[in-house]
């Protein structure tokens, strides 16, 4: 998804110590009984199922996997993946 025109973001190289000091912020909220949704744990994305950055994200490690998986049983067996599971003669 693009940026919404006309948004300016910190340039890359900017670094945490050169970052402005936020504004004031409001005070914060009460603490309610609902728990928070828990985010994955290498980005702050709620797990979520459907079309989301998150399942993309699951999908293709699994897929990068299971290719390193056939990979590794036609090194190691000497034979096609197709052949070795017994889907072609």
């Amino acid at each position: 998804m693009a940026p919404e025109t006309g948004a300016s973001y910190p340039p890359r190289a900017m670094t945490l110590a050169a970052m402005p000091e936020p504004m004031d912020s409001p005070a914060p909220a009460p603490a309610t009984s609902a728990t928070p949704p828990a985010t994955s744990a290498t980005t702050n994305d709620v797990p979520a199922f459907g079309w989301s950055a998150y399942a993309e994200r699951v999908n293709g490690r699994f897929a990068m996997v299971g290719f390193a998986a056939v990979l590794l049983i036609e090194a190691l067996t000497g034979d096609t993946f197709l052949h070795w599971a017994g889907l072609v003669p």
